[in-house]
């Protein structure tokens, strides 16, 4: 089974450059209307779509990303570089498990988390 994640966007094309460097993903092709993105050739992890819609996000996200990098304080610096913007600060309320989080939103402002796994 393949796994597809869709996200709902106002400018899929414009959405896409963001999403492709928070992902190290590279773009393929799509219908009008849309943005595929995939993992580097051999890599693992779902399909992302932005899928153009005509409504704007008006509450807060039921599902959302946790990308995992390998410096994740330097990836939040990256995102916020594109565009991103910080949601509070890093949360900690599980660190007692191995990790803590940061909320961003991208330029549209959809919800993700930037994940460190903590020792």
């Amino acid at each position: 089974m393949r796994l597809s994640v869709v996200l709902d966007c106002a400018d899929p094309l414009a959405l896409a450059p963001f999403w492709e460097a928070a992902l190290g993903y590279h773009r393929v092709d799509a219908p009008e209307g849309y943005a595929a993105l995939v993992p580097q050739h051999g890599e693992p992890g779902p399909v992302l779509l932005l899928q153009r819609v005509p409504e704007p996000r008006t509450t807060k996200n039921r599902m959302h990303l946790d990308l995992h990098p390998e410096d994740p304080h330097a990836h939040v610096e990256t995102l916020e570089l594109l565009g991103a913007r910080r949601i509070g600060g890093w949360i900690d309320e599980l660190v007692a498990e191995g990790v803590r989080w940061q909320v961003l939103a991208d330029p549209e402002g959809n919800e993700f988390c930037v994940v460190e796994h903590v020792g």
